[in-house]
């Protein structure tokens, strides 16, 4: 997450870097206006580019921790299964041994 921040922090300082040098840029107002809408639409583009690669890896991390998780219960279920056996095996051991 604090790299998508990040990412998202350099972004929108280059954009704003890109529409000031436009801005006092020495060119007609149609001009100027058409280079801030066209340069926006490109950094637009390139946001959906960069948050969809995020949702990609985001998803892919997801995925991966939760099959972690469901291996780590399966584990967990195993061993408490085990101990359970070996109680009861204990247990019957003492008990049905005449002394």
């Amino acid at each position: 997450m604090n790299s998508g921040r990040v990412l998202l922090g350099v972004l929108a300082g280059v954009a704003t870097g890109a529409v000031l040098g436009i801005l006092f840029a020495p060119d007609k107002g149609i001009n100027t206006r058409k280079r801030i809408s066209k340069k926006g639409e490109e950094y637009l583009d390139n946001l959906k580019g960069k948050f969809e690669d995020f949702l990609i890896t985001a998803t892919n991390d997801l995925e991966y921790a939760k099959s972690e998780a469901e291996n780590l219960v399966d584990k967990g279920k195993a061993k408490a299964e085990d101990v359970k056996n070996e109680v009861k095996n204990k247990v019957n051991e003492k008990y049905s041994t005449p002394s």
